[in-house]
């Protein structure tokens, strides 16, 4: 039962500290923009390629 107790105390702070981490991060901050996957550009390239137009790069 302790065990279960102590479990618990540890998730909260977790919790607690996490969030407090993210509350702390300014709202002028952008979030990171990854590059299109190689995959994402093979897609659009044969969708475009059915549809009979040429992508915009």
């Amino acid at each position: 039962m302790f065990r279960l107790l102590v479990t618990g105390a540890l998730a909260y702070v977790t919790y607690r500290i996490a969030r407090k981490m993210v509350e702390d991060v300014p709202d002028t901050v952008d979030p990171l923009l990854l590059p299109p996957s190689q995959h994402d550009r093979e897609t659009l390239r044969r969708q475009s390629a059915a549809m009979g137009i040429d992508p915009q790069r």
